[in-house]
């Protein structure tokens, strides 16, 4: 595990506020409506905490996580903007962002083409299949489902609508990212009803990074005057954020690990790179985190202290969390807790990013059941 201030960060940064056309345009959605932000007082007691928020995304859109924001609103630019556009969506996915885009595709009328990489639990590709996508298992990791999704799509016209970006393909991750905003508009509002102050720190986790470039646009946009203190939370066997933020010349850098790590939705090797120019100026801290802290706020949420919600959070879901839990109690964080001043009076927001996306994983981690996790064929 590791803990890396950013010796990149911008103290001054300001970003410009995204297009308010973004929530109208979920708002019209078929069964849109906001997702939950939970108070965990229990918890945050229990980890000697102000106060912790959770918005829980595991609700959105009946497609059990986040990732639908992003897919929706940039197939939406797409469309728009292309008169139609190709017949056939592609994109490279650990499993929601895939489902998220069979579904886009589906309310376009489209076809879909995801590919998968070969450690893909049966649960994450039969949820796509259902969306009416074809799935392609690839034998390798994440980036090597994105390069087969990238050289398919060139070979048969496809377009590819996948959220991350790498040379060559920036324009639709970028809308992606900005789709996430969305939930962060949702939050702001949801604190006023509550009549609650904005956090002190806000801990998104990260795969490639679109997600916590999200938060640090909109937390630390031009006409805020409350600036949090951002934090990203990676497994520790996919860790490129970490590993960028330890180098010496700014640039992205892919993690070094092998990317095998139960937190599935993270599992990627190189950010994505219009996040990360966000991600350099803005994170404060970045984190990784083992697997057994997201299994331990797997079980929190799921068996909540006295007076808190219980909520459904699988393994990418909880990372958040877990960074908070290892931030407040790992003697390997101990600095970094005592350098962003975290005590008593301070309020966190965490995002769960998903439910529980693969059911056999979450009961055995729940503590009712086991079964086979992956597919290779």
């Amino acid at each position: 595990m590791r803990s890396v201030f950013n010796p990149f960060f911008d103290p001054e940064a300001r970003f410009i506020s995204l297009d308010p056309a973004i929530p109208r345009f979920h708002a019209s959605l078929a069964d849109y409506r906001p997702t939950p932000l939970h108070s965990l007082p229990g918890m945050a007691r229990d980890l000697d905490l102000g106060g912790i928020f959770v918005k829980d995304e595991s609700q959105r859109l009946g497609l059990n996580a986040f990732k639908v924001l992003g897919a929706s609103w940039a197939a939406h630019r797409y469309f728009e903007r292309n008169g139609g556009g190709a017949d056939t969506l592609a994109a490279a996915t650990d499993g929601n962002h895939g489902r998220a885009v069979a579904w886009a595709a589906r309310q376009a009328g489209k076809r879909a083409v995801i590919y998968v990489p070969r450690h893909t639990v049966l649960a994450r590709i039969a949820a796509i299949r259902a969306e009416g996508a074809k799935v392609v298992v690839v034998d390798g990791t994440f980036d090597d489902a994105v390069r087969q999704a990238d050289e398919d799509s060139r070979a048969n016209h496809w377009q590819v609508l996948s959220d991350t970006a790498y040379p060559g393909y920036m324009e639709i991750p970028a809308w992606i990212m900005e789709g996430y905003s969305t939930m962060f508009t949702e939050i702001d509002e949801q604190l006023a009803d509550m009549r609650s102050r904005p956090p002190d720190v806000v801990m998104v986790q990260a795969g490639v990074g679109g997600l916590a470039g999200a938060a640090v646009r909109h937390f630390l946009g031009a006409d805020r005057e409350h600036r949090p203190v951002l934090v990203t939370v990676q497994s520790s066997e996919a860790d490129g954020l970490v590993e960028s933020a330890s180098s010496t010349d700014g640039e992205p850098h892919a993690t070094r690990r092998n990317q095998e790590t139960m937190m599935a939705g993270l599992a990627c090797g190189m950010p994505s790179l219009v996040a990360w120019p966000a991600l350099k100026r803005g994170v404060t801290l970045f984190v990784s985190v083992e697997d057994r802290f997201a299994a331990e706020a797997m079980r929190r949420l799921y068996f909540p202290a006295v007076g808190d919600p219980r909520i459904i959070s699988g393994e990418a879901g909880a990372a958040g969390l877990a960074g908070l839990m290892a931030l407040c109690g790992a003697a390997e964080f101990a600095d970094a807790r005592d350098r962003l001043g975290i005590s008593g009076s301070t309020s966190v927001l965490v995002v769960n990013s998903e439910g529980d996306t693969d059911p056999v994983n979450f009961a055995k981690v729940t503590g009712s059941g086991t079964g086979d996790r992956s597919v290779t064929d």
